[in-house]
């Protein structure tokens, strides 16, 4: 019996040493593929807040905004999301309704797609869902 248990106890030391070093190396740290975060991307992030009382139909006729978007040159990457229910903390803001994620290899790319015909009239005609829109830009190092 009392090598069952000396078996038993090697097998999970032998696995959580295993797993713990590899938490312990960086380079076994899984991060997205490396040319959708080098270094210079630039990720335009924006926020939404959609109105009180849209229907259901309604929020899918605006997520239609996000598929228009994809058409405008210059994008390197778009991606759409939704608050993640993470614990509260006075420093998290999950109040907003979608999130969108935009990734550019250039300052020149973000510029045409910023004012790009099919980005300002979709931003128009869907400008009727939302209440607030807030947009925050960042170079990566």
């Amino acid at each position: 019996m009392k090598r069952k248990h000396f078996i038993a106890s090697m097998v999970v030391g032998g696995a959580s040493g295993s797993l713990l070093g590899a938490c312990d190396n960086p380079k076994n740290i899984k991060t997205a593929s490396p040319t959708a975060f080098s270094s210079g991307t630039i990720v335009h992030s924006v926020y939404f807040w959609l109105k009180e009382g849209i229907t259901a139909e309604e929020e899918q006729e605006f997520l239609q905004f996000f598929e228009i978007l994809k058409k405008v040159p210059g994008i390197k990457d778009l991606q759409v999301g939704k608050p993640s229910p993470t614990t509260p903390r006075p420093v998290v803001d999950n109040s907003f309704s979608y999130f969108l994620m935009v990734t550019f290899n250039s300052m020149d790319d973000i510029n045409t797609y910023e004012k790009h015909p099919e980005h300002l009239a979709a931003s128009e005609a869907f400008s009727k869902y939302w209440t607030k829109v807030e947009v925050k830009d960042a170079t990566l190092i």
